[in-house]
């Protein structure tokens, strides 16, 4: 809990503090905040003061991490919010929306991956037995280098391999 110490509004948190509570390091806060994904404000010794709420805004980006989702996006995402506030339940709601299909995808190559993983290393190819029938003369190699079922050519709905 923030104390009264000069500089320090009500239910700010430094980064020591923020760092603590959010289970993030300083240094990762630090870039979260240079990719705007988070701010503080400077207090007259120019140290660093974050609004509690900042703490909900750091467990979203680490949720969106965990996901895969660029940083980039992220802040994209939450630059469109007013004044740079957290988001709600219903923000979060509208703004998730924007990953669903992204993240079905992925997770349907994971779903494919694991269903192939024991017998297929996605042809790029370092040949197992079954690499012939699945891609007689290398017919992928059209579609770029390296395991190519593994990629997003063969692993959208509908797609053999």
């Amino acid at each position: 809990m923030a104390t009264n110490r000069p500089d320090t509004e009500h239910g700010e948190l430094t980064v020591g503090e923020l760092s603590a509570r959010s289970g993030v390091a300083v240094s990762a806060l630090h870039f979260y905040e240079r990719q705007k994904l988070i701010t503080s404000r400077r207090t007259s010794g120019n140290q660093r003061r974050y609004k509690r709420e900042t703490l909900r805004r750091v467990a979203l980006v680490r949720l969106a991490q965990r996901l895969g989702i660029p940083l980039s996006e992220v802040a994209e995402v939450l630059s469109t919010l007013p004044d740079n506030r957290t988001p709600t339940r219903k923000d979060w709601l509208k703004l998730s929306e924007r990953w669903q299909d992204e993240l079905d995808l992925r997770i349907l190559q994971l779903q494919q991956i694991r269903d192939r993983f024991a017998d297929c290393i996605g042809c790029g190819c370092l040949s197992l037995e079954r690499c012939r029938m699945a891609n007689p003369d290398d017919d992928l190699s059209v579609h770029g280098t390296g395991p190519q079922l593994l990629g997003t050519y063969a692993c959208k709905p509908g797609a053999k391999g």
